[in-house]
């Protein structure tokens, strides 16, 4: 084999290599959320709380359930504890969520080795840029311009004293997603929400976790 050939191996092993990390990196990248929160909370000593639907039409909703169990586990986690009744409960918590249409969004990706050439076609050439001229490398696709759809899903949470209705926390935490499975979201954005819970009197940060799914 040439040494143009050898090299070129190389180049491509090398390559290789950086995309594979590239795809771990990407397997292994956090989950990011928007969050916004006010809240004046008293320090956790045990205060008992009940979650409800901040829609009546969610009352008795399984994925309301669900979702509200991962909640009362942050809550408890804060030194919190879930009452036996709503009627006994000092906080209210009222939680609302959803997900949105597919929007589409543009994005490039980097240029490629031509096939038309291949990576043996660089041996000579690969060593002298000064040969492609105004045109650039003549052996590399120009970037590529694609588009694909995210999905916005949000988790609302207002805590109230029940004994009077004050709010005393309200939050927000709003993502997007490549599929549209808030099943799969929702846990994310409840850590995303309940880190550092219940923060400052009022923020408004990107915050992020690990992926739990």
């Amino acid at each position: 084999m040439s040494a143009g050939s050898m090299t070129s191996v190389k180049r491509m092993q090398t390559l290789l290599a950086v995309a594979a990390l590239g795809l771990l990196a990407a397997c292994t990248q956090p989950f990011e959320a928007r969050v916004q929160s006010f809240q004046s909370m008293p320090p956790a000593q045990g205060q008992t709380f009940a979650i409800k639907p901040a829609s009546p039409d969610r009352q008795g909703s399984l994925e309301f359930a669900a979702y509200a169990g991962l909640i009362a586990t942050e809550l408890q986690k804060q030194g919190f504890q879930q009452a036996a009744t709503p009627e006994q409960a000092y906080l209210t918590v009222l939680v609302d969520f959803g997900a949105g249409p597919g929007r589409e969004r543009l994005a490039t990706r980097p240029g490629t080795p031509s096939p038309a050439w291949g990576w043996y076609g660089r041996g000579w050439y690969g060593r002298h840029p000064a040969w492609w001229g105004p045109w650039g490398d003549p052996f590399w696709d120009q970037p590529e311009v694609y588009s694909f759809t995210v999905y916005p899903a949000f988790l609302d949470v207002t805590i109230k004293r029940s004994s009077d209705q004050a709010a005393v926390f309200e939050g927000r935490a709003e993502t997007t997603t490549r599929v549209n499975d808030l099943p799969s979201t929702m846990p994310n954005l409840v850590t995303a929400m309940f880190k550092d819970f219940p923060g400052a009197s009022s923020r408004s940060a990107v915050v992020r976790v690990p992926q739990t799914r």
